[in-house]
């Protein structure tokens, strides 16, 4: 079902933009996290202190002598400023469509605006940006590029929920089917937060430059359980370096985060597999189509992690695999928005 007031419907197409925005956001991020560009810009915000980035001869003469340490490599800071462009436009983007719900609610104060949930994004966004900054400052301390990555994730996935809110939609089940949706409900939730784990796991073995630690499958150099250090590997309280650029952990550490994020892609394949089956059980037109959806983006996931290990981490498809995985995340989004909203008729 769909009914929502004209306001309401401007929110929700707003929430769309903003939700395609972030979208944007996260896959660039991805892009200069996987093109080692997170330090194509030493400063902050700026560039070389540049609005954009030093292009001419003199201007990048100018630019190395004032960072000694960082020549500057054109390759690496043109993905690190776009990044930082849409950021900052999406972030605007937020404080307009803030601003927007809160005159709509003064106006129509008898209709269900979520204020508290769009002062939660701007908050959100405030705090990605000085995680973006302090991802610069810290040199790519592997504990904020992966909160980084996280607020991105958490930031895309509260703006897809604000548009679902706003658009008004939610299932109207048989009262013999809307009995069984507690349980549904509790897995539904339960997947969702394994997969925000998995997403975490993710961030850390990328921060950690772990990735490449096994190049096999389904083993890991050679073997089903490998010398590892889980120690050193998940060692959160670890000083802040000079430098991570490259990851400063040994080779034992790299290959736990390695070997426990295939645990997790393990744990989090079977909830939804789970989840896919019992979303079928039910027997209704209703939920068979996100069922499909979600059984077939777990596919492409797995199918993008694999290709990853065994083809040495290919630009393209590690892209990919973070797009997919936000692309899962929003599905888990809908569903659990669908299940807790749905109405017996």
């Amino acid at each position: 079902m769909w009914h929502t007031p004209n306001n309401l419907r401007h929110a929700y197409r707003w929430a769309l933009l903003a939700t395609a925005l972030t979208t944007v956001v996260v896959i660039l991020g991805a892009f200069t996290r996987l093109v080692d560009a997170g330090l194509g810009c030493p400063d902050w915000p700026g560039c070389y202190g540049h609005l954009t980035w030093p292009k001419g001869a003199e201007a990048v003469a100018a630019a190395e002598a004032q960072f000694p340490e960082f020549p500057v490599e054109h390759d690496k800071t043109w993905p690190e400023m776009v990044h930082r462009y849409f950021a900052s436009f999406l972030g605007l983007v937020i404080v307009g469509l803030t601003i927007a719900i809160f005159r709509w609610a003064a106006k129509t104060p008898h209709q269900p605006y979520p204020r508290f949930h769009i002062l939660g994004l701007l908050a959100l966004v405030i705090v990605q940006g000085l995680f973006g900054m302090w991802t610069v400052t810290l040199k790519l301390w592997p504990q904020v590029v992966t909160a980084h990555l996280l607020g991105g994730f958490s930031t895309l996935s509260l703006l897809w929920l604000l548009a679902q809110r706003c658009s008004g939609r939610y299932w109207q089940l048989p009262s013999h089917l809307h009995h069984r949706l507690g349980g549904l409900r509790l897995l539904t939730v339960i997947t969702l937060l394994a997969v925000i784990a998995q997403i975490t796991l993710g961030g850390w073995t990328s921060s950690n430059y772990a990735a490449l630690a096994c190049t096999d499958f389904p083993t890991c150099h050679g073997e089903w359980w490998p010398a590892m250090d889980f120690r050193h590997a998940f060692n959160f309280a670890q000083d802040i370096g000079p430098n991570y650029l490259g990851g400063l952990l040994e080779n034992e550490a790299r290959t736990a985060i390695h070997v426990s994020h295939r645990i997790g892609a393990v744990a989090v394949s079977l909830l939804v597999l789970l989840l896919w089956w019992k979303l079928l059980a039910l027997g209704t037109g209703k939920t068979r189509p996100l069922a499909w959806l979600l059984l077939t983006v777990l596919l492409v996931q797995v199918t993008l992690g694999i290709t990853n290990i065994v083809g040495s981490l290919p630009l393209a498809v590690a892209v990919a695999h973070n797009a997919v995985g936000a692309l899962l995340l929003l599905v888990l989004v809908t569903l659990t928005h669908r299940l807790f909203t749905a109405r017996s008729c």
